[in-house]
């Protein structure tokens, strides 16, 4: 790298702090609502990646590709709602639909049943080649139920997941996240307030690695009650899964008498229109769905085989306490994920090919603006073999040249990417571009345009720039 022997912990932090000046003196409209915010809530915020020094862009309103703020800002967007906006922000597709019902007098909580669960539950499992599904409000909250739902039906007490893998802030989900470089692994607890008796009884495993995969199952099998997967890592690196560790994954755990749960609330509907786990041609036992299946509403499911499921129903006894709390199958939650789900299921031949697209002129965009200032930075989120497009990106800084990122182990550990460039600086200096990206970029949607890379592009090559100036002393 052209400026590597200058890159220490000093320069760096003082060109953060620069950054952190220079946009609160841009955006004075959020920056007075950073001690109001401060007052009331921990941090200004209620999620904490939604935060940022010196303090977050606050939001007026949302359409299509851009966010715009306190300041008037209109920021080109690729968070898009968690990924969840895959026809970008508040798309008249869903909008309209919304506004129509509210006015006629449906949409808020009643309390009741409606037909509307039966049809989306219909679309989701036609789309999934799910048995039966169950709706609540959050990925954290399916993914606790289907590990519940998988202890329940095997009576046994340990769950295997993958290390930098995160499945929401549960009991079984907060171990193995992040990444410790002191043991140079995940194998610690992310989260004080967890019990011993439930973090002993998590295993966390290498992604990718069928090897490591097979040699735990073959020690803990018989207590395994559930491997949890996702067949593309989302905070480890945006990462797909090998076709061989999946198959592995189906095979080991079928031997076993343990269940495979994918997590798919990142990647279902991502790249088709159904489950990235039916690109590999496998089925599990359970699955969970979020995001995008709730088209900006809050929406998630857990789905998977009949036998597992009824557990939380009479049939199974109701053994299992899933019921998904006073917000599951929300009216208008579920007005708008019938919606997306038919609207998806209907145009996936172009809604696809062009987000894959759109994707991939986004990740060269980035790599090709940083490379042309003399800056090595790679982007994960390109597909395999099997997953062949992707509208998904994370930016990493290397510390060696020509370095390919791709295990979830590189994408926390200090000693080979330079992390904090990645995360808060580029940020920042991208928001001083009016451009907002999370972990360096983040997704496309239908509403981004040719346009939009082209102003993502040029906005990196200024990002760029000052960061060979901060640098090259």
């Amino acid at each position: 790298m052209l400026f590597e022997k200058n890159m220490n912990n000093s320069t760096t932090q003082k060109f953060i702090q620069d950054l952190r000046n220079e946009y609160a003196a841009y955006s004075p409209g959020s920056g007075k609502l950073k001690d109001r915010a401060e007052q009331v809530m921990m941090d200004g915020g209620s999620h904490t990646i939604r935060l940022m020094k010196p303090f977050p862009p606050r939001i007026v309103r949302a359409r299509g590709s851009c966010v715009y703020d306190e300041d008037g800002h209109e920021i080109l967007d690729f968070w898009q709602g968690h990924h969840a906006n895959i026809l970008g922000h508040n798309s008249p597709v869903l909008t309209e639909k919304l506004a129509e019902a509210f006015s006629s007098g449906f949409g808020l909580q009643t309390g009741f049943t409606d037909l509307l669960q039966i049809e989306t539950a219909e679309l989701l499992c036609r789309a999934t080649a799910a048995e039966r599904v169950r709706f609540t409000t959050s990925g954290t909250l399916a993914t606790m139920y289907a590990i519940l739902l998988a202890r329940a039906y095997t009576g046994r007490d340990m769950v295997l997941k993958v290390g930098g893998g995160w499945h929401g802030a549960q009991p079984w989900g907060l171990k193995g996240v992040d990444f410790n470089i002191a043991t140079d692994d995940f194998q610690h607890i992310d989260s004080s307030g967890i019990p011993l008796s439930v973090s002993d009884n998590v295993i966390v495993t290498r992604y990718n690695d069928s090897q490591m995969l097979e040699d735990n199952m073959k020690r803990f099998g018989d207590r395994i009650a559930c491997f949890i997967l996702e067949p593309f890592i989302g905070a480890g690196g945006f990462l797909p899964a090998g076709g061989e560790f999946i198959r592995t994954a189906r095979t080991l755990t079928e031997s076993c008498g343990s269940l495979l749960i994918l997590d798919e609330v990142i990647s279902g509907f991502r790249f088709h229109a159904g489950s990235a786990g039916s690109l590999y041609q496998i089925t599990p036992d359970l699955a969970t769905y979020g995001k995008i299946i709730g088209g900006g509403m809050p929406v998630s499911a857990v789905a998977g085989r009949a036998a597992v499921m009824e557990l939380a129903g009479s049939k199974g006894g109701g053994t299992v306490k899933f019921s998904g709390g006073t917000y599951c199958a929300h009216p208008s939650s579920m007005l708008a994920a019938r919606i997306q789900l038919e609207y998806l299921r209907d145009n996936a031949g172009q809604v696809y090919p062009y987000i894959n697209r759109l994707g991939e002129a986004a990740r060269k965009a980035v790599e090709k603006a940083f490379r042309n200032a003399g800056v090595y930075a790679c982007c994960t989120g390109y597909g395999n073999d099997i997953i062949k497009g992707s509208s998904l990106g994370m930016v990493f800084f290397p510390k060696k040249d020509g370095y390919c990122v791709s295990l979830p182990e590189d994408t926390r550990n200090p000693e080979i990417c330079h992390l904090e460039l990645g995360e808060e600086a580029l940020r920042l200096a991208l928001l001083l571009e009016d451009v907002h990206v999370m972990h360096g970029l983040g997704s496309v949607s239908t509403a981004h345009s040719e346009e939009d890379i082209s102003r993502l592009y040029e906005a990196c090559c200024r990002a760029a720039e000052r960061i060979k100036r901060a640098y090259e002393v």
